[in-house]
This record gives structure tokens, C-alpha cells and sequence, in this order.
């Protein structure tokens, strides 16, 4: 049912973002300069037709291949296109005709646009539940993006697990989408409108986190987060008393532990990467300044070090002494101070 309602609303119902009864499936938050630029060489045909709740574009993607899972008419994946250049790829999936008609439609324009010899960009027709069935080569992805359509599958388990096979070791996971703070009754997890809005299939967030883990991806790191609001009176009355707010995960294909250890390391930040070269923002915690050292917990070490961003940093330390978890990171020790105990006083990690 999830996969013909998304086409039906996206496809037919709604004729463009205007048409959206919430600001689910909207983004709210003003675009970097540079992806500003990059989003005025997009056509206004695709634009139009732009139903995102988030900025899915990470740091540092010059050469990467790229997989965006609902890439719609195309907007994020034209824009992606021109930041990892003519030596990277983008691939959009979708299942929705109309929109991927719109996206093929305006190939060469981008292409030309752009400047590049041939189009680094390519849209398969597809569920994102069944990215098996694709020709998509396991471990060759550096980046999978997504932009608000997870929540629209069923199967958001299949979802995670094949987006963990499709990544290199290394890569990332980065992704908006919309969560609920409490679980969805299943009686508005079919309503089509709730549907088509982002919100009947909106997962609630510890859901969220524990099939992430499950699917491989040990330590989900969230990046922004903001409140959604419902202005249509009727949507309204149907959700009260659940709360939704739009989110920005990044999840790393690394052998992370199950949360943040202290080793006693530190990074210090060159101030290379484009676009953040005052400040690097890793998540809503992690917001690293340049030449400052910067104690860090384990994983964090690794999401630097073990992936495309190692060039842009030195590293201090390594993992050959514990000093235990990180305070506010995790769980914290259960054990109270007993005699003879030494206070520990660690860097914040988060």
C-alpha cells in the first residue's frame, strides 16, 4: 500500500510543493552559499517539484559516488552532481514515473550547464525497499543520501540493510527524514494524506536507532533536528498528542563500538574541508574549530580518521589505553565512587 500511495501523491495528487498540507516534507533551514549556487543551476521544472525536509548534502564529496534513495525530480541529485564533479557520480532511484520523467527530462540542460563533457548523473526506476532487484554494485558507493522518503516505505529494515551493503567500508549514510517521539498508531500509519505528508510513516525515533544498529551501523549520529509544524487544522486534530520533528542522521560503515570510549585522543583540525574552514561540524555536538586540539572518543576518531575526511586532520593518541565511557556520551558507569576510587575528569566528548 506504502508504494502506491507515495506514487499516487507524488505523482498525481500534488502538482507541486504548494500543494504540501505540512512543512514535513519542506526544508526550513537556509543553504550554505555554496550549495546556494549550486541550487540555482538547477532547472525551475525540477525545483518545482522538490518535496525534501533537509539539506542532504555532507562534506568533502568531491570524486564520490553518490546514491540518492528517492531522488524525486532530481533537485538533490543535481546538485550533488556539480559537487563531486565530473570525476564522481550521482545515482537517483525512485519509484515514482512522473517525477523520474521530470528528472531525465533535463539531463543534457544540467550537463551543459554544468560544463561537463558527459553527465555524471543517472536515474533508475525502482523501490527503494527492493534495491536488490537494481544494478547497483555492492560496497562501490561513498555517500548515500536520502531526502524525507524513508518514512514513506514499509520495509524500512530492507532499507538500512542494503544501504549498509551498497556502502564502501568508510562510507556514509547521510540522511533527512521525519521522526515521531512517540510510535504511530497503525490506523494513521495508513491514512493517505498522513502518508503522502511524511507523517503516518514517521518513525519513531528509538525505532530509528535500534534498526540502524541492527543493520550495521553502530553509532548514528545525529546532525540537526528541528520541530515540525502543522498548519491544515484536519492533519492537525488526526496527530494530536504525537510530536514530529524533521531530522538529519549521518551513519558511518565502521567497526564502531556500541558507544562513545574514551582512549585519551585528540584531533586537530586544518581547516580544509570546503565550505566549513573555520569550523568542521562532524553532528550537533562534535563542532571542531580549526588548529584547536580537540579531545574525541573513540568512534569519533575513527568517523576522521577510517573515511574520506582522515586528509583534513591530525591525530593524537591511539586505542592502546582505556580510560572508560565518555560521561555524557552513551551509558554511563552504573558504579558509585567507592573508596579508594580516582575522580576521573575527561574532556567532553559530546
Amino acid at each position: 500500500m506504502n508504494l502506491e500511495n507515495s506514487q499516487d501523491y507524488y505523482g498525481k495528487v500534488l502538482t507541486g510543493s504548494q500543494d504540501l498540507k505540512t512543512d514535513a516534507c519542506c526544508t526550513a533551514e537556509a543553504p550554505p552559499p555554496d550549495i546556494l549556487t549550486a541550487m540555482r543551476n538547477v532547472h525551475e521544472d525540477v525545483r518545482a517539484r522538490y518535496y525534501g525536509c533537509g539539506l542532504v548534502v555532507p562534506q568533502a564529496i568531491a570524486g564520490c559516488h553518490v546514491l540518492d534513495l528517492g531522488s524525486g525530480s532530481g533537485q538533490d541529485a543535481y546538485i550533488l552532481a556539480q559537487l563531486v564533479g565530473e570525476n564522481g557520480t550521482v545515482t537517483g532511484v525512485d519509484a515514482t514515473p512522473e517525477q523520474l520523467a521530470v528528472a531525465r527530462e533535463h539531463l543534457d540542460w544540467h550537463r551543459e550547464r554544468f560544463g561537463y563533457a558527459q553527465s555524471n548523473v543517472r536515474f533508475l526506476e525502482g523501490d527503494i525497499e527492493k534495491l536488490g532487484d537494481l544494478d547497483l554494485a555492492e560496497g562501490h558507493f561513498d555517500v548515500i543520501v536520502s531526502n524525507c522518503v524513508i518514512n514513506l516505505v514499509a520495509d524500512k529494515q530492507a532499507v538500512f540493510d542494503a544501504a549498509f551493503r551498497l556502502l564502501k567500508p568508510g562510507g556514509e549514510l547521510y540522511f533527512s527524514d521525519v521522526y515521531a517521539d512517540r510510535r504511530v498508531p497503525a490506523h494513521l500509519r495508513t491514512d493517505p494524506v498522513l502518508h503522502g505528508e511524511c507523517l503516518g510513516g514517521a518513525l519513531y525515533w528509538g525505532d530509528f536507532i535500534d534498526q540502524a544498529k541492527r543493520a550495521g551501523f553502530r553509532d548514528p549520529r545525529l546532525v540537526t533536528s528541528r520541530p515540525l509544524g502543522i498548519g491544515d487544522a484536519a492533519v492537525a486534530a488526526k496527530l494530536d498528542g504525537i510530536a514530529f520533528f524533521s531530522a538529519t542522521y549521518r551513519l558511518f560503515k565502521l567497526d564502531l563500538e556500541m558507544q562513545c570510549e574514551d582512549y585519551g585522543q585528540a584531533v586537530r583540525y586544518k581547516g580544509t574541508v570546503p565550505g566549513q574552514e573555520r569550523v568542521f561540524e562532524l553532528d550537533g555536538h562534535h563542532h571542531i574549530e580549526a588548529g584547536r586540539m580537540f579531545p574525541i572518543c573513540g568512534n569519533s576518531w575513527k568517523m576522521l580518521a577510517d573515511t574520506r575526511f582522515a586528509e583534513h586532520f591530525d591525530f593524537f593518541g591511539d586505542f592502546s589505553t582505556h580510560y572508560g565511557v565518555y560521561p555524557d556520551c552513551g551509558v554511563s558507569v552504573p558504579f558509585g565512587a567507592g573508596e579508594g576510587s580516582v575522580p576521573s575528569t575527561p574532556a567532553a566528548c559530546c
